[in-house]
């Protein structure tokens, strides 16, 4: 695997109910991309505001909600945190994709489809077997910029909220 150097801050979209919007516990029960479901707990978060707006659009979109439906007071809020700098999974340049058996294409297979979580899972098991601290990729979300990025964070050192904001300030 080789690895990439990412911190500084990074973005999650979390519900207003949920008591640590930083928690790895909601994908360590249901997986997720690089986790699946019962294995170990990862805070996905994104790199930027465009990411986790186009994160929103496709959620809602999903359910047949536009975003311009929601009340302000029930929408996601934007979580702002400060991931430490250091060496992270590369699942972002194309040697990276390659050096984990993914396709250059990524988050796309030769056929334009998406790729499965189910793929990707085992690459976050060798990577969380390893000791790694998350892995950084490449967005898989639908209209999100194309040089966008996540990053899968293990969680193993706990991130602390920097600031929250409500989605009618920070959506629109």
């Amino acid at each position: 695997m080789r690895r990439i150097r990412r911190g500084g801050s990074y973005l999650r979209v979390a519900d207003p109910s949920w008591g640590d919007p930083l928690s790895g516990e909601h994908s360590r029960i249901r997986g997720g991309r690089w986790n699946a479901p019962g294995a170990f707990g990862v805070v996905y978060l994104n790199a930027s505001l465009d990411v986790a707006r186009a994160l929103v659009r496709t959620r809602l979109e999903d359910r047949g909600i536009r975003p311009e439906d929601i009340r302000p007071e029930a929408g996601p809020v934007l979580v702002r945190t400060r991931v430490p700098d250091d060496t992270y999974v590369n699942a972002v340049t194309d040697a990276g994709l390659r050096s984990v058996n993914l396709p250059t294409t990524y988050p796309l297979d030769g056929r334009g489809k998406i790729i499965a979580h189910g793929v990707c899972q085992p690459i976050g098991q060798l990577a969380w077997d390893a000791g790694e601290r998350g892995i950084a990729c490449r967005t898989a979300t639908k209209g999100a910029p194309a040089n966008g990025e996540e990053l899968a964070y293990f969680g193993r050192h706990s991130l602390s909220v920097a600031k929250t904001e409500q989605f009618a300030t920070w959506f629109s």
